[in-house]
């Protein structure tokens, strides 16, 4: 089912004030309500190579996928629906891509990227992630980070030896513990919600989130509530002017109709209860 003119998505890169190139990557697609994010490492531009073959697998293999999937279909052995396995099966294979390439070309190896993924149907998303790019949704006013960074400084904050404000300032807070071409395998975190007309969901680098705080991230987005491209374009400025130290990568992405899948079972039961 399209989409198209349910759901809007606009989304920016911009290489920043202190690297000579961009080794972020993004795609979107409004009538798939796809959304993707990857932040590249590695030297000799590996990071750049890394984060392009994993958004193009990516967008190339749900792009067909999405076209053979019965909605509202279940996975019986994940309980997950049947969009969600194939947004892990698609990140998957981006794994695979990246680690082959690294494994064939010298200059290229031990190169991996982050990635943040975003699908929308039937009146609900599913995001998958690996690494410290970020889902943030701002529902009823109140933003919140929908993933958890795949990163030391996490799992440090997590067991109580550094409070959130304190990883903001640590040297160490770039240090991810999963990332996409290190290894033939990868752990992938999925979460499915339900969508809501009018929330805003916000994928970003670490190019944004380590140059502002997330107050300063709402603030900004509230100022262009109406203005969705305006507001992706200030938060890259507003990053820039506090450092622009990394590549900065912002998509958002906000609902705008109901958009129910036929004859699914979970907007019957949606409707009834909303």
């Amino acid at each position: 089912m399209s989409l198209k003119g349910k759901i809007e998505i606009t989304g920016k890169t911009d290489v920043g004030l202190m690297r000579d190139h961009n080794e972020d990557a993004i795609d979107i697609e409004s009538s798939l309500g796809l959304a993707i994010l990857a932040d590249g490492m590695g030297g000799h531009r590996g990071g750049e190579v890394a984060s392009a073959i994993t958004v193009s697998t990516i967008y190339n293999s749900l792009s067909e996928k999405l076209k053979t999937i019965k909605e509202g279909d279940v996975d019986d052995k994940t309980g997950y629906s049947m969009e969600s396995m194939s947004i892990h099966n698609a990140i998957m294979l981006a794994n695979q891509n990246v680690f082959n390439s690294s494994s064939e070309n010298e200059h290229y190896r031990g190169m991996g990227t982050t990635v943040v993924v975003v699908l929308f149907y039937d009146n609900r998303f599913s995001v998958a992630h690996v690494g410290d790019s970020r889902l943030y949704r701002i529902r009823d006013g109140v933003l919140e980070q929908v993933t958890q960074d795949h990163s030391l400084m996490q799992e440090l904050v997590d067991r109580g030896f550094y409070t959130p404000d304190q990883a903001r300032e640590s040297l160490n807070k770039n240090l991810v513990t999963r990332a996409i071409g290190i290894d033939e395998e990868v752990r992938i975190d999925i979460q499915e919600d339900v969508a809501q007309i009018n929330d805003i969901y916000l994928l970003c680098s670490d190019g944004l989130s380590d140059m502002i705080k997330d107050d300063q991230i709402h603030d900004i987005i509230k100022r262009n509530i109406d203005n969705l491209e305006t507001a992706t374009t200030e938060l890259i400025e507003e990053a820039n002017r506090h450092g622009g130290k990394d590549n900065i990568s912002v998509i958002l992405a906000r609902p705008l109709k109901s958009f129910p899948a036929k004859n699914s079972l979970f907007s019957r039961f949606f409707d009834l209860f909303s």
